[in-house]
């Protein structure tokens, strides 16, 4: 069996049900904060959802998805004997910014869940809207880093 392809191809499923629910958060918020006033029915039910889709998909997909990536850097640097210098190659530096960054932006989406919970309403749906592709934009510069490999040695 190919080990490293398949840790690959579960990478990528992973990657791809984290995001998913990283498109999908940000549009419940905007439709949460326009039309659900705090404290009412339909505030509950937006709660519900949005705890749901982060402790049952985006959280255990992001968790998953580190885990597969740190295998497969594992796998690069001793089964493939790449070693450490491939760490500093140009494009896996910016897939791996780009991860981190999403990561950051997965705990604020989580903050921003625990702040409507609250009752708060700190961001607009405008803001939402606006900043609801910010994974997907990011999501395309990893991928054409990775897959062109670009500034490889």
């Amino acid at each position: 069996m190919n080990w490293y392809d398949l840790l690959r191809g579960l990478h990528i499923i992973a990657v791809i049900a984290w995001m998913a629910g990283m498109l999908y958060l940000p549009r419940l918020y905007a439709y949460h904060t326009e039309t659900a006033p705090p404290g009412s029915e339909f505030d509950a039910h937006f709660q519900v959802w949005e705890r749901k889709l982060l402790r049952i998909i985006i959280n255990p997909a992001m968790s998953i998805t580190w885990l597969l990536g740190l295998g497969l850097l594992y796998f690069h640097i001793f089964a493939l004997q790449r070693g450490w210098d491939f760490l500093l190659q140009p494009w896996i530096l910016v897939k791996l910014a780009l991860v981190i960054f999403l990561s950051g932006w997965h705990g604020f989406l989580s903050g921003a869940r625990k702040k409507l919970a609250a009752g708060e309403r700190p961001k607009s749906a405008k803001f939402w809207r606006a900043t609801n592709e910010i994974p997907f934009l990011v999501a395309v510069v990893a991928v054409l880093a990775v897959t062109l490999e670009f500034g490889a040695r």
